[in-house]
């Protein structure tokens, strides 16, 4: 029962959230009863059964005990007149921008995103409320320990608060200045889907189908900005290789081993008609130039084909632009692969200090390391990526392959 109340959370607490904020301006106010919903469900499913519709059962709850607060915070007649009317299907006035975000999922994004918040709170925040990603897995993404990336939470929430930020889609106008952290929320998304942080399964297909949906919308809505038709781009040919990153045993299968039969094709050819489409702007930017990296490996037929060493100048590009340890770590594999293993290990190491407590960089390390016949350092760093939180597809990846080298 725990296990089914959880799942139906993941799936369903961005939307829930969004639907009671959207009624009482406060974010705070809407979590807590959601929250007391969910201590609902676990007393009365167990006892009466679980719903037909758990989702629609805790929003009814939910929105019930938010009546319940409010009533107690106001003047018992004023509010209930007002929200008695919503709960009985009463319209709600059309927000401003409502017209130009035609999804009511990417109408949130841009509310929570909102520009009197840091950007990386705005987008912490709506992963954690309105995507239904969890502190963890969000912490991830954003190379943070958990507590500090929940601290951060919890300040941008009191923001919110004590500024008085409205939740409010943003008039036409403004929604320019909000376009960054949504795209950054849809990437991030589909990064979860693609690799999830934890658990026992590497793809989360779902997840991923709704950043490409995500995506598309917004090129709908900012059909003129080169990055929206990038991010598509990038998802687009990223996803292409989905079925092709398992085996029939449910294993990790790296891109240089894929069967590249197994791509998706349609996929391909959309994300680099896409990518031709935001080029022509000539208004480059990183999800562009992400893009046309997954598309050089989309268009190689083999792994030998694969043109590295225009990956590692787009990948000196994107360093431009956003030089950040992650990118910094892509674009020391990319020169190990052109110049030597030697050359991108040194370029790796001189990440220790920034990234030295994330797996990936241990897993990188190991690898390089392997490939230079450099065993017993190899055995250290796959030992120091196993000792972190891992998906469990990746932790058998990662010692399949110690075990492989060992062998010889």
């Amino acid at each position: 029962m725990k296990d089914l109340l959880e799942a139906t959370y993941r799936e369903e607490a961005g939307r829930i959230l969004a639907y009671l904020v959207r009624r009482c301006g406060s974010l705070d106010t809407a979590e807590d009863a959601l929250q007391d919903a969910m201590t609902g469900a676990l007393a009365e499913w167990p006892r009466l059964g679980v719903p037909a519709n758990p989702g629609a059962w805790l929003t009814t709850v939910a929105y019930r005990k938010l009546l319940d607060r409010l009533r107690r915070e106001r003047t018992r007649r004023a509010k209930e007149d007002d929200l008695s009317a919503a709960f009985a299907g009463v319209s709600l006035p059309v927000e401003p921008g409502d017209d130009e975000i035609p999804d009511e999922r990417l109408r949130l994004f841009f509310m929570c995103c909102h520009p009197s918040l840091h950007p990386e709170s705005q987008v912490a925040l709506t992963l954690r409320m309105l995507a239904g990603l969890t502190t963890a897995e969000i912490a991830r993404a954003f190379l943070t320990p958990e507590a500090t990336l929940a601290q951060r939470l919890v300040r941008a929430k009191h923001k919110i608060r004590n500024a008085g930020i409205p939740f409010e889609v943003p008039p036409s106008h403004l929604l320019g200045e909000r376009l960054e952290a949504v795209r950054t929320v849809v990437y991030l998304v589909f990064n979860e889907g693609y690799a999830a942080s934890g658990g026992d399964r590497l793809i989360r297909a779902d997840l991923c189908a709704e950043a490409i949906r995500l995506a598309r919308v917004l090129r709908q809505v900012a059909p003129n900005d080169a990055e929206n038709a990038g991010l598509l781009a990038l998802l687009l040919l990223q996803d292409s290789r989905r079925d092709a990153r398992l085996d029939d045993a449910g294993d990790l299968v790296p891109l240089e081993e894929q069967d590249r039969a197994r791509w998706d094709e349609a996929r391909i050819r959309e994300g680099i008609a896409v990518l031709d489409e935001a080029l022509a702007r000539r208004t480059p930017g990183t999800c562009q130039i992400q893009a046309a990296i997954a598309a050089l490996h989309a268009e190689a037929r083999t792994a030998g084909a694969t043109d590295w060493a225009q990956i590692a100048a787009l990948y000196d590009q994107l360093s431009a632009l956003d030089p950040t340890p992650i990118v910094a770590l892509n674009a020391a594999v990319a020169r190990g692969m052109t110049e030597g293993c030697e050359i991108g290990l040194a370029r790796v190491d001189e990440l220790a200090d920034e990234l030295g407590e994330f797996h990936l960089f241990h897993a990188t390390r190991a690898d390089l390391l392997r490939r230079l016949g450099r065993v017993e350092e190899a055995r250290d760093a796959y030992r120091r990526a196993l000792g972190m939180n891992l998906n469990v597809v990746e932790r058998r990846y990662l010692a399949r392959r110690m075990a492989e080298m060992e062998r010889g």
